[in-house]
């Protein structure tokens, strides 16, 4: 057992909180450092004997996240005391009343709105929302209380190592699900890639370090670029009398990453590895202006890609984002991103909505864009009464989308989500408008509600008043008000059928001599296959049960029990573990926390073989699921579902097959084929289940799915077949059976 040097620990202590009176200092008003060392001195005492995982005294948790709110993104007072305190409720035997006692209704509000969020991902999925719910309440009242909780999430990503691997998996995956967009939305794009970077590193690690060893490699390379690309520009500049910085800025590990999945390559074709940033000390009526002249100086020296060209000068993204950005071709023919911004636009870059209120009495427009969001969250808040799950869907859907600008015929700018449609246009103008909306008058020709508004377009809605919304609505819009809004007015709509349809069925039943009690409407829905009563009615009004199907119904007699209610529900893993019937068998999977041998299916959506990372998911009716770490599903069930998720391991390898799929891109020749099954089949005798090969102008495309028994047989394979004389690349695939 390690010795704890208690004195050396205090003095660490003392240290961390100087250090953050320092950096806090600039701004401190009169009282303030009095606040922020109650607030020290309260956490200290409320968190005595407390440790981490890592076995450090709790403190030093607090102190952390209060000084990345000041200096990354750059909050004041309020924050440090919220940030310094934002455990002690959840944590200790201090209540909301005492914090409001002691520090004010703003800290203490602040605290409710940060001790909620820490529930959003521990209980069941309706109980999340509903505290997901909450913490947006607090969002649109006092935006800090996010700010505050980004700050301490990033400091867990930071300190994830001396957790579990199971419990990095979780916490990762609740962060690249919600908190990671949440900080996309807010502007803060430095916490949101290293949120990413963090991500990646604790469930893909060997990717990770692949990354950064192939860009650390390139660094010396990259340098020397930058120095000749560069100097031209830095000439041209002092003459023209600008203050300015240049920096050569390499992309996020989960950038590259992310630009090697979608386009299938190595991270050695990823071209664009790095951008240039351009940024200058100029006065904030002079911006605009500065930033097009030095756009004017790089493109006479570097050709632009017309397509590449980013003006959020003129129109700033939703979370006040400003910049020009062009790609420019080098001298020796690789593309540069580069980004020109004054320093006050890099400020807001940086730390977001923070730094909108040091700029607000200077710029007070530029301030809108997140304000408008904020609102547009609380309107959500207000309308909406779907199912808990799909609230969380919609708010996500809203926060990593780009967006779309476009104009009403009285030339109002209007921010519209990427892929908004003219009726999503027409929603946002008013509820009744979008209800009775037939089509739309783009740029003055005549297009369908669900015609997708590009940047620019001048939008007139037409509307008619015996015109109202259907199902087919939902699949036209992609913003949340819409959606909340057409779903409203369907469910008035099937509210009047099925009340009319309650009423048909009651007197039909009554005709047949069947008594219309709660245990024959349950007999019904099994019988016509429904979930509730609500649709079995609902399907009577419409007229898709009738006379004849009822006469059937009268001699049906239910073998199992009814559909909709479940035999039995699972409450969680562990209840779950304890009830399952446990096989000790010749397999290989090892599940739950004694890694015990039991009952597994393997998810059709990710098909894990032996050798991948992977986790258990436990699911109402068809008992333990395998997924791997990196399947597309795996964020959202470990975020949403963190109570449901089991450990699993592979614990040794195995003679069983499992199924796997190749996709293997060439140039065409005679006898390829031949080459590539022989490997497959003769050399390393695999199973073949189905191939199926396109050629097309000499290029070859073939997607193989053969049986392996394990990641180092598939890796083996891979290696054998890149040999094949014409084979450019195989790769591993996800498919869905």
């Amino acid at each position: 057992m390690i010795a704890i040097d208690v004195e050396e620990e205090n003095k660490e202590i003392v240290r961390k909180y100087r250090q953050l009176l320092r950096r806090a200092k600039p701004f401190l008003k009169e009282g303030d450092s009095k606040l922020i060392r109650k607030a020290f001195n309260t956490s200290l005492e409320a968190h005595k004997g407390m440790r981490r995982k890592s076995g450090e005294p709790y403190i030093f948790h607090p102190l952390s996240v209060a000084k990345i709110c000041v200096d990354e993104i750059g909050l004041g007072t309020t924050s440090i005391v919220a940030a310094l305190l934002h455990d002690v409720v959840e944590d200790t035997e201090w209540t909301i009343q005492d914090i409001e006692r002691d520090f004010g209704k703003k800290i203490a509000r602040i605290i409710d709105g940060l001790t909620k969020i820490s529930g959003v991902f521990e209980h069941g999925s309706s109980q999340q929302a509903e505290n997901f719910r909450k913490m947006l309440l607090t969002l649109s009242e006092d935006v800090r209380v996010i700010l505050v909780k980004l700050a301490d999430r990033l400091h867990n990503m930071r300190t994830l190592d001396s957790m579990p691997v199971n419990k990095q998996y979780k916490i990762a995956s609740e962060t690249i699900f919600l908190y990671a967009p949440l900080a996309h939305r807010l502007g803060l794009y430095a916490i949101k890639s290293e949120m990413e970077d963090l991500y990646l590193r604790y469930t893909e690690n060997e990717v990770y370090d692949e990354i950064v060893k192939k860009v650390d490699v390139t660094k010396e390379v990259r340098n020397k670029f930058i120095k000749s690309f560069i100097r031209p520009l830095q000439k041209e500049l002092n003459d023209h009398g600008f203050d300015y910085i240049i920096k050569g800025r390499p992309k996020s590990i989960y950038s590259i990453w992310n630009k090697m999945k979608k386009q299938n390559i190595p991270v050695e074709e990823v071209y664009d590895l790095f951008a240039i940033r351009i940024i200058l000390d100029t006065p904030v009526e002079n911006e605009k202006a500065a930033c097009w002249l030095v756009y004017s100086i790089v493109t006479d020296y570097y050709k632009p890609n017309p397509d590449r060209l980013r003006d959020w000068i003129s129109t700033p993204k939703a979370n006040g984002y400003e910049s020009l950005h062009t790609t420019v071709m080098a001298k020796n023919g690789q593309w540069v991103e580069v980004q020109i911004r004054s320093k006050r636009m890099d400020e807001i870059a940086e730390k977001g909505y923070a730094a909108h209120w040091k700029y607000k009495d200077n710029v007070n427009s530029q301030e809108s864009g997140l304000e408008q969001w904020i609102g547009k969250v609380r309107d959500m808040l207000e309308q909406n009464d779907s199912s808990a799950l799909e609230f969380v869907d919609d708010f996500r859907g809203n926060l990593f989308n780009e967006e779309v600008f476009v104009f009403t015929p009285k030339g109002d700018l209007k921010t519209l989500p990427h892929g908004a449609t003219a009726l999503d246009f027409a929603f946002d103008i008013h509820t009744e408008v979008g209800a009775r909306c037939i089509g739309a008058k783009v740029n003055q020709k005549l297009v369908p509600i669900n015609y997708t508004l590009k940047n620019g377009d001048q939008v007139e809605i037409l509307t008619s008043s015996k015109q109202k919304p259907n199902e087919d609505w939902l699949r036209f819009v992609v913003s949340s008000k819409a959606k909340a809004k057409i779903k409203d007015e369907l469910k008035e709509d099937k509210k009047f059928i099925a009340d009319e349809g309650r009423e048909i069925a009651l007197r039909k039943l009554k005709q047949l001599k069947i008594d219309p009690n709660n245990e024959t409407f349950d007999r019904l829905r099994a019988f016509f296959n429904v979930n509730t009563q609500f649709d079995l009615f609902f399907n009577f009004g419409m007229g898709i049960i009738d006379v004849a199907d009822l006469k059937r119904f009268r001699e049906f007699k239910p073998a199992a029990p009814i559909k909709g209610k479940p035999v039995s529900k699972i409450s969680d893993a562990k209840s779950f573990e304890k009830e399952i019937f446990k096989i000790k068998s010749n397999d290989i999977l090892l599940i739950g926390e004694d890694m015990d041998v039991v009952d597994y299916k393997l998810s059709k959506c990710c098909n894990p073989i032996p050798g991948d990372n992977v986790f258990g998911f436990v699911t109402v009716n068809e008992g333990i699921k395998i997924h791997r770490t990196t399947c597309p599903n795996a964020p959202e069930l470990l975020a949403n579902h963190g109570h449901r998720v089991v450990k699993a391991k592979w614990a040794s390898q195995h003679a069983a097959s499992f199924l796997s799929g190749l996709k293997i891109i060439g140039t065409d020749r005679v006898g390829l084929i031949n080459d590539v099954s022989s490997i497959i089949s003769d050399e390393l005798k695999v199973n073949m289940r189905s191939m199926s090969i396109d050629t097309d102008s000499g290029i070859f495309e073939g997607e193989i799915m053969l049986y392996v028994n394990d990641t180092r047989h598939l890796d083996l394979l891979i290696s054998k077949l890149e040999k094949v004389e014409g084979v450019v690349k195989v790769s591993r695939f996800d498919y869905n059976e």
